[in-house]
């Protein structure tokens, strides 16, 4: 029996095996699993404005890392009452990174992670701000994607910190829960901007 690439085939292989090239003798065989039928068409379904962060956002990413396995909620209420102007709600979450950096000990491995970490949140209210004053739509389009990129990579940094120093975990996680909201806040903004 031979098989497309011209190599042959044991008698004794079922048609799930081929040749192992690596293996050096004849005899060995690598198994193929077969392919998920249910997987594959439920790949192929997805919506068409399916995005790179929501593909990759399953709830065993982040959010296991924050929860220790507890019991999800669906909303957590926020301790203090929210504030719906973006501009100082960006320069708060701003602020507040920086107060949390202060607390982070600094050695060889976390120096790096706080600036990186201060940066990011910092420009998600500068972005903002250049965001308000764009004097085309273009302009707020790119200014507001930046601001997405900066909340998302702000999320990125505040888990590394956490891995650096846990017993930072709990106040991490308030501004984890705070940069999600504004990377959602911004992505909606981005994507309608887009589509009008």
């Amino acid at each position: 029996m031979t098989n497309d690439e011209g190599m042959t085939k044991s008698k004794g292989q079922s048609p799930q095996e081929d040749y192992d090239p690596f293996g050096g003798d004849g005899n060995t065989a690598v198994v193929r699993e077969e392919a998920d039928e249910e997987n594959d068409e439920a790949r192929m379904t997805k919506d068409e404005r399916m995005t790179k962060h929501d593909a990759r956002n399953a709830p065993e990413c982040d959010e296991a890392f924050w929860t220790d396995a507890k019991v999800s909620i669906v909303r957590e209420e926020p301790d203090a009452k929210r504030v719906f102007d973006l501009e100082e709600r960006t320069a708060r979450f701003g602020e507040a990174v920086i107060d949390f950096a202060k607390t982070i000990p600094q050695d060889a491995v976390t120096n790096r992670i706080i600036s990186q970490l201060v940066g990011a949140a910092t420009s998600v209210g500068a972005n903002y701000v250049e965001a308000d004053d764009a004097v085309s739509k273009k302009e707020f389009l790119k200014n507001i994607g930046t601001c997405r990129k900066e909340a998302r990579e702000t999320k990125h940094f505040l888990r590394m910190a956490v891995r650096a120093v846990p017993a930072l975990k709990p106040e991490a996680r308030k501004l984890w829960m705070e940069a999600r909201e504004l990377h959602l806040i911004f992505s909606r903004i981005w994507r309608s901007g887009k589509n009008e």
